[in-house]
């Protein structure tokens, strides 16, 4: 029976992926995802499960690469610098076609940045990834529910594509705390038609040949099917929208605010918050308003690392626009000051 109870993001995703029938996490300690490897620490033995805190970031991905070819629904987490350790295994995980579901609890950046709330890591979760070809599934949780809820997702498309799939949160939802419903636990049968077995000489199931004449297609045709059925968003009052904000995760919430604010103001602010940052929401710019007058990217980075993103998105016939704030979450109010600037034409355009 479901569950009611208040948790810290960090202490729900780890739960969450238990529940989804998880029993195997390796990792390495860094904050803000820290309470990850905490909780797991206790909670995973005593439901029967593994946990290994590994000497680095990349030792973890390659256990749970040995994990997940045995048949088991696996875990790790890192966050910003740790995050950069990753990619080597990230790379291994897509191309040898291995589910799993690997979290970055972003924080400030660059180099060892800072442990404070950022979403600088957009680009090098979304657009990086490891050497080579390699592409995964990009969810955003915008609260603990949504981070509990996008967590149980995650291990079922993870194995529909045999592929990795990220969850891409932040510190403030990894260190706050809400009321979620936590759904029943599940167990995961090992015996996947996918996994090894004892003896096996051969491929297993479903994976391709390694000859890139096969398996070069093979790749394309899997992220076209991702990128035409997962794209996944919530449009709000886009319709009729002089302005448009974009935004994702926590940034996304205060849009939602500022949203409220400007209609009560006779501003008509509307916005498309992505629940995948990988596939791109491209669907979601077709419900805009035709006359809308710009695009506003709200995001906590330096650089606007999601505007080429919206640009390639609407095949840059909109003005895209940002409010961008480092260390600090955005305030609603400037969102809604910048979406009157962009109206009265004073705006600076991306």
């Amino acid at each position: 029976m479901a569950e009611r109870v208040v948790m810290k993001g960090n202490e729900a995703l780890a739960e969450a992926a238990l529940r989804a029938g998880c029993r195997f996490f390796a990792g390495y300690p860094i904050t803000p995802q820290t309470e990850v490897l905490e909780y797991l620490s206790w909670r995973m033995p005593e439901i029967g499960g593994q946990f290994i805190q590994t000497e680095d970031e990349l030792t973890g991905l390659h256990m749970l690469m040995g994990a997940s070819h045995a048949g088991a629904r696996v875990l790790s987490t890192s966050a910003g610098p740790g995050w950069a350790l990753f990619h080597e295994g990230l790379s291994y995980l897509c191309g040898c076609n291995v589910p799993a579901v690997v979290a970055d609890v972003a924080r400030l950046g660059g180099a060892c940045g800072g442990i404070s709330a950022s979403q600088g890591d957009y680009e090098e979760v979304v657009h990086g990834g490891g050497n080579g070809d390699s592409q995964y599934i990009v969810l955003t949780p915008a609260s603990v529910q949504e981070e509990v809820d996008l967590v149980q997702e995650a291990y079922v498309l993870a194995e529909k594509y045999m592929n990795p799939v990220v969850i891409l949160t932040d510190a403030i939802i990894g260190q706050m705390m809400e009321g979620v419903e936590l759904p029943d636990i599940k167990d995961h049968c090992l015996d996947q038609e996918w996994a090894y077995k004892p003896g096996m000489r051969k491929q297993a199931a479903g994976w391709p040949s390694t000859g890139y004449d096969v398996y070069g297609p093979y790749l394309l045709n899997k992220w076209a099917a991702m990128e035409a059925d997962e794209q996944r968003w919530e449009s709000i009052q886009v319709a009729d929208a002089d302005v448009v904000a974009v935004a994702y995760g926590i940034s996304s919430r205060v849009c939602k605010e500022a949203v409220k604010k400007a209609r009560a103001k006779g501003v008509k602010l509307g916005l498309i918050r992505m629940i995948t940052a990988w596939p791109f929401p491209k669907k979601a710019f077709a419900e805009v308003n035709p006359a809308v007058k710009g695009l506003l990217s709200v995001e906590m980075s330096l650089k606007g690392q999601v505007v080429p993103d919206i640009k390639l998105a609407t095949e840059c016939k909109i003005p895209v626009y940002t409010y961008l704030s480092v260390d600090v979450v955005p305030d609603s109010d400037v969102v809604v000051e910048t979406a009157e600037a962009i109206i009265a034409g004073t705006a600076k355009e991306v």
